[in-house]
């Protein structure tokens, strides 16, 4: 396996060719130095399944960089996220992780979404409804944004109809999980974040006048019953929810059919048989998945399967590195829509396992068994070559993906 630590200069994770494709340097890191140590940032890198798994799945892991310490960090702008009013679930420890996730996970068993599935059914049909043969049109804007941020637009009570004024703002404001930005990049994230807050602020005061049957209400109830949910831990969770219950099944969305239209026989496999969409997102989570790392820090002196990380070290876990790793993946570079065993990590693993990992799911399994049944001639409208990921690093996904009947 090649040296077990090392130092390694890991600027090339951020070029135009890694972002690209970055498996291939990927591989690399993980044969010569599966667990980097990056000098510049006091971090270490994780690509190995087993140590991103080890790591997600224990507590004693934080993602809270306030563990940190002293120590400079190239993690997320938790910082300017609490500077407007908000500290997200994906920096909270136990107890108050647990408790505010216990207050919404109850609108995201697996049983309540699978409830959704002919609605989500409709609103697939009702977004393609306007596709022609012959004319290409972009796969994102059709319908990877506009059907995730419609069901979350509809579970949390959010106005549907404002969903124009999110798609700029949520590319923005998650910038801000990338950490290591420019100014400008910051400040616009800054900004979005803001207009977020200034929008449910005004939506909250909605609500509490007049109650409706969705998940803000249901919140505020609970603010007002005299539970210990502080105004701050509100707007914090439903920012939360309603960005991560769009712009990652967007990119799942996106990631997936990329992936399906350069790799034909697994298209046509799904076309001939529609049932294998459950498997065939699974496999495209695990292929290119949406979020593409996530960070940790040791809260005591930890040990990881024999190499010691003292407190307050960070750890990044390579996500998408550990999804294609040979050790735990047989031929971890082919796309199989029927792979079995297949345990990525695409959803994280531990306390923060994602939230929405059952509504993203069900999403990803209406739209691709929709678009095999109803187009099974599909294809790229441009050389997959000029398709484009946009500039996040931690939300992967891409630009726009123009395809034609």
């Amino acid at each position: 396996m090649g040296t077990e630590a090392g130092t390694i200069d890991l600027s090339a994770i951020l070029s135009p060719e890694t972002r690209r494709n970055p498996h291939p340097f990927y591989h690399r890191l993980r044969a010569e130095h599966p667990r980097a140590y990056n000098p510049e940032v006091d971090e270490w890198v994780l690509t190995r399944w087993a140590d991103c798994e080890a790591v997600l799945r224990d507590p004693r892991w934080s993602s809270n960089p306030e563990h940190r310490g002293d120590r400079p960090s190239a993690g997320p702008q938790v910082e300017e996220f609490v500077a407007v009013g908000v500290k997200t679930l994906l920096f909270l420890d136990p107890p108050d992780h647990t408790r505010l996730r216990r207050l919404v996970s109850k609108a995201f068993t697996p049983r309540r979404i699978e409830q959704l599935r002919a609605h989500v059914q409709d609103i697939t049909d009702e977004l393609l409804a306007e596709v022609r043969p012959g004319e290409p049109f972009d796969v994102i804007r059709t319908l990877a944004y506009p059907l995730p941020v419609i069901v979350i637009c509809e579970l949390m009570g959010v106005p549907v109809s404002d969903r124009h004024l999110f798609e700029g703002w949520s590319s923005d404001a998650t910038r801000l999980l990338d950490g290591d930005i420019d100014e400008a990049t910051l400040q616009r994230g800054v900004i979005a974040a803001m207009y977020f807050i200034n929008y449910f602020n005004i939506l909250f005061d909605e609500r509490r006048a007049s109650p409706g049957d969705d998940l803000v209400s249901g919140l505020l109830a609970v603010n007002e019953s005299g539970d210990v949910l502080s105004e701050e831990e509100l707007r914090s969770i439903v920012l939360l929810l309603f960005l991560a219950g769009h712009e990652t099944t967007m990119n799942l969305i996106g990631n997936g059919l990329f992936a399906l239209m350069q790799h034909r026989d697994q298209w046509e496999r799904l076309v001939a048989d529609p049932s294998l969409a459950p498997s065939a997102v699974e496999e495209l989570l695990r292929y290119d998945g949406p979020v593409h790392v996530t960070g940790r820090i040791a809260t005591e002196d930890l040990d990881l399967d024999g190499q010691r990380f003292e407190r307050g070290s960070q750890v990044i876990a390579l996500l998408a590195a550990a999804n294609r790793d040979p050790e735990r993946f047989a031929d971890p570079d082919r796309l199989d829509i029927g792979r079995e065993d297949n345990q990525h990590l695409a959803f994280s693993h531990g306390i923060h396992y994602c939230l929405g990992a059952a509504l993203a799911r069900l999403e990803g399994q209406v739209v691709f068994g929709t678009l095999a049944a109803r187009y099974p001639t599909l294809e790229l409208a441009v050389p997959a070559a000029e398709v484009e990921y946009r500039d996040h690093f931690v939300l992967r996904g891409l630009k726009s993906l123009p395809v034609v009947v």
